[in-house]
């Protein structure tokens, strides 16, 4: 414990979006926890606890401390346990880094970018919300769109299978290696491998 009752401060807070529940593992929208136990592995995490509405682990990536942290309340509130973690481990949200799913980013792909809007991305709005800023890392996991007629939240619901289930697995493994980059070489390199 810090000063105040609050956490050892850290580098970055690397947090992934999904759904809590057994029910939701593996869908296109929890492509943020996937990314986020690929990331544990690489940062020697191994200790989950729970804090702040979230599952949070503290690891080092690139020689930064950070935590990693999946909430644990649903997608569209996810912004309560971001802006509580933020403020417990004295994380900035210019050294915020969250990943999470995106209709439209192709599948197989990922995009990595600093601020910009929520384009409806509900778990997004919410941490807009909670933070009171939009500048903060983004590491978009491209999911493309559902096919023909299939309501949006059928398919991000969804656990791919064949061959998008490779294409989503290349995506998770992509994000997990740009987000030690990020750290290491900054947004613009990034962005020139990953983008």
């Amino acid at each position: 414990m810090g000063l105040f009752g609050k956490r050892e401060p850290v580098d970055h807070l690397i947090v992934g979006l999904g759904n809590p529940g057994e029910e939701y593992a593996h869908t296109r929208h929890n492509a943020g926890f996937e990314v986020i136990s690929e990331l544990a592995d690489a940062a020697g995490a191994r200790f989950w606890k729970s804090e702040c509405g979230a599952k949070v682990a503290r690891g080092v990536l690139s020689d930064r401390d950070v935590v990693l942290a999946m909430p644990q309340s649903f997608m569209n509130t996810s912004g309560g346990p971001v802006s509580k973690l933020c403020r417990e481990y004295g994380v900035d949200p210019a050294k915020l880094i969250v990943i999470h799913d995106e209709l439209d980013i192709p599948q197989g792909t990922i995009r990595v970018k600093f601020g910009g809007g929520h384009a409806g991305h509900n778990g997004l709005r919410s941490i807009c919300d909670k933070l009171g800023v939009r500048d903060w890392y983004r590491v978009r996991i491209g999911i493309g769109r559902p096919p023909g007629r299939m309501p949006v939240a059928d398919y991000v619901l969804k656990q791919p299978r064949g061959e998008e289930l490779d294409l989503f697995s290349e995506a998770v493994h992509a994000g997990a290696e740009a987000v030690p980059f990020l750290i290491r070489e900054g947004l613009e390199r990034t962005q020139m491998r990953f983008n």
